[in-house]
């Protein structure tokens, strides 16, 4: 396959960048300020790595206008360098592009309806009334359950499970292994015995909502489980029953939402955060990694909780402290009450 490159003046009219140095030059790759090439570009967003954009051989890079005299090559100067990666970065995307059509060995209900654009990989499963829309790739050894639908531009990579009565917007992204409308963890107890509560709901997500590799949305038990659009879903994530997710939030790995929770617009949870049920968390809120939420958030702003790692012996020492913590104040209300007497 031919190397594709690209001038530097065409790259800087495409992002909106001011070029310093040569328009002629050509690129054809990306890779870090440490590991470029003459033939490659690359770009500084974290000031923790500005040390290394003095001696960078990259061919240009991104920077923004405070550094971009730092440089020692072709620079593209934008307010936000990171974006300009994030947009540059499909230029050299090698994913390979699925051809449209419905593999053999693939099993489709004759009710299911496909687009003649979509492209169902070898292995697939699909089942009664499913509609699956234009340019949609269901990759290998996937699962579409009964009259699920899924929308425009979808990407279903292979080994992805939507049961029955999931709905996915269009240009959705779902990583393999995700499972999306499973049974929601509902039992009621009698006598000490677990009774399964059927799971009656379904799982919507909207447009643009991104969902990472083994992760589970379940489905709801009366009404949906719910994810607005622009949502991105890392890996490894748990979305318990009738959660309700607001657009454009973004949840890093092993996080961790319990059924009925309500998540609003904009907020951003940390690796391992979690979130008690039937909670209602605000707009823009941003819980750092590890953090536990066991009651509502009402006003956006940072929110943490837990500890972060220490020497063995200080943690040792600061546990014994914080076991002492009640017997303390109460020590300090006692002393207060003696003074004020």
């Amino acid at each position: 396959m031919a190397e594709t490159s690209y001038r530097l003046q065409e790259i800087a009219d495409a992002l909106g960048a001011s070029l310093r140095g040569d328009p002629d030059a050509r690129v054809s790759g990306m890779a870090t300020l440490q590991a470029a090439g003459p033939s490659q570009i690359s770009f500084l967003a974290n000031p923790s790595y500005g040390k290394y954009l003095k001696d960078s051989r990259a061919g240009a890079v991104i920077v923004s206008p405070a550094t971009a005299d730092q440089a020692q090559t072709n620079v593209l100067i934008l307010d936000n360098p990171y974006m300009g990666y994030a947009r540059l970065s499909h230029w050299f995307d090698r994913t390979p592009v699925a051809s449209a059509g419905i593999h053999p060995s693939a099993v489709v209900d004759p009710s299911a309806t496909i687009s003649s654009t979509a492209s169902i990989g070898p292995h697939v499963v699909i089942e009664t009334e499913v509609v699956i829309g234009e340019q949609v790739v269901v990759g290998a050894g996937s699962v579409v359950g009964a009259r699920s639908r899924v929308g425009d531009c979808t990407v279903l990579s292979p080994r992805v499970t939507l049961a029955h009565d999931v709905q996915l917007g269009q240009r959705c992204s779902i990583l393999s292994g995700a499972v999306i409308g499973g049974a929601g963890f509902g039992f009621a107890n009698e006598k000490g015995e677990w009774h399964r509560i059927a799971q009656l709901g379904g799982v919507i997500l909207g447009d643009d909502v991104e969902v990472g590799a083994n992760t589970t949305i379940d489905r709801g038990a009366l009404g949906p489980t719910v994810i607005g659009n622009g949502v991105k879903l890392d890996n490894l994530i748990q979305i318990a029953h009738n959660v309700q997710i607001g657009d454009h939030t973004a949840m890093a790995a092993l996080s961790a939402i319990a059924g009925s929770t309500s998540i609003g617009k904009y907020c951003v949870f940390g690796g391992a955060s979690a979130v008690a049920g039937h909670l209602n968390i605000a707009d823009q809120v941003h819980l750092t990694g590890m953090s536990m939420v066991t009651n509502d958030i009402s006003e956006p702003g940072v929110y943490s909780s837990g500890l972060p790692a220490d020497k063995n012996r200080q943690w040792r020492k600061n546990a014994v402290r914080f076991r002492q913590l009640d017997g303390l104040a109460r020590r300090i209300k006692e002393l207060e009450k003696k003074f004020k007497g």
